[in-house]
């Protein structure tokens, strides 16, 4: 009896080969499985404001972005990159309550920067319209690490990204000063809301 079946050392053989022939291919395109989503903040099209709450109205500021990239592994959500934020940029409107900021509570011409540095990215980000991520990573301020995690709203449109996020630094618990007086009394924790936009590209991870 004869059948058209391919024998199993036929089958075998077409297996290997074919792995084989994807193998040299991807070694042969390393940039197929190595890339990375990366986003490079516009600083002029980048806010970054504060809130602080006190006794008698709350404090309204603002930074300045120096520099930004994000960049992470869609497979894994590991990221990397850094976003800077110049200290020194730091105004609420008032040059004196300014000037007591950076002289006794950020000492900014001591530490010029602020840096958050993200590590690992949840959530799944769409190839348009809106995505919900959680950005987990670490914020040196005032000369220290300390870990945060923040909730990050994505908007896409073609390779264009609108970031959004709203959190809260415990400064105090970080071991800032309190610039509470005796008449005036001033929360411990500052809120942070950041909107961002910056063009999507895919990079090589660094060595």
């Amino acid at each position: 009896m004869t059948t058209n079946s391919p024998t199993i050392p036929g089958v075998r053989h077409r297996f290997f080969r074919n792995a084989t022939a994807a193998l040299i291919f991807f070694a042969a395109h390393p940039a197929l499985h190595a890339q990375q989503s990366a986003v490079d903040l516009d600083p002029a099209l980048t806010k970054i404001e504060f809130a602080l709450s006190a006794s008698l109205h709350t404090v309204h500021g603002s930074f300045k972005l120096k520099s930004g990239t994000i960049r992470f592994d869609p497979s894994t959500g590991v990221a990397g990159g850094a976003i800077v934020i110049d200290a020194l940029s730091g105004e609420s409107g008032n040059t004196g309550r300014d000037n007591r900021m950076h002289r006794e509570i950020l000492e900014s011409d001591k530490f010029l920067e602020i840096i958050l540095v993200p590590k690992q990215v949840r959530g799944a980000l769409n190839e348009t319209g809106f995505s919900k991520l959680e950005v987990t990573g670490q914020i040196r301020l005032h000369g220290q690490d300390h870990e945060i995690t923040i909730p990050v709203d994505v908007q896409k449109i073609g390779q264009q990204l609108q970031l959004t996020t709203h959190f809260e630094i415990p400064y105090v618990q970080w071991g800032l000063k309190n610039p509470s007086t005796f008449i005036l009394r001033v929360s411990d924790k500052v809120a942070i809301d950041i909107r961002a936009s910056g063009a999507a590209t895919r990079k090589a991870p660094p060595n």
